[in-house]
């Protein structure tokens, strides 16, 4: 294959970057708006929110309605701001509430991405066996995925 046509194949049109609003999220949506600048691509990006009783497998006798609803709320003012920094139209930022992976995956669909951006913890032993959202996220996407490797100690 010819060099030209493997850097043709390189750029993307619509990046998907998921993030956990935690502080590790700057470093993977620096890196997303870092790709899509140099793709010119469209950017869009997604937090998800797990629902407590999925969580906690259902299995607690208690209404969590009003903690999820502050949960909730307390998400959209981060991805707002989050969105904001990055100069990302309201349009192209999508708060979802699910299993992470799952809705990463149906947004990617919807929206035709051709790039999943996820964080990714340098993960050991026990969080090793027991996987990740990002890893979820890699072998269910049908697009390109890129993991960003986040929160590694010096």
């Amino acid at each position: 294959m010819r060099l030209q046509k493997v850097n043709e194949m390189a750029n993307y049109k619509r990046i998907l970057t998921a993030i956990d609003l935690s502080d590790e999220a700057d470093a993977v949506l620096t890196r997303a708006i870092a790709m899509a600048a140099s793709d010119n691509a469209e950017l869009h990006l997604v937090h998800v929110v797990e629902p407590l009783n999925l969580a906690y497998g259902g299995d607690i006798p208690m209404d969590f309605s009003s903690v999820q609803e502050q949960l909730q709320t307390q998400a959209e003012e981060a991805l707002q701001q989050y969105a904001a920094r990055a100069n990302i139209p309201a349009e192209h930022y999508h708060l979802l509430s699910g299993r992470p992976d799952s809705q990463v995956h149906e947004l990617s669909e919807s929206i035709a991405a051709d790039l999943i951006i996820v964080g990714s913890h340098g993960r050991k032993g026990l969080a090793l066996l027991l996987g990740s959202t990002a890893n979820a996220v890699l072998h269910g996407a049908s697009c390109d995925v890129l993991a960003v490797r986040v929160g590694q100690e010096e």
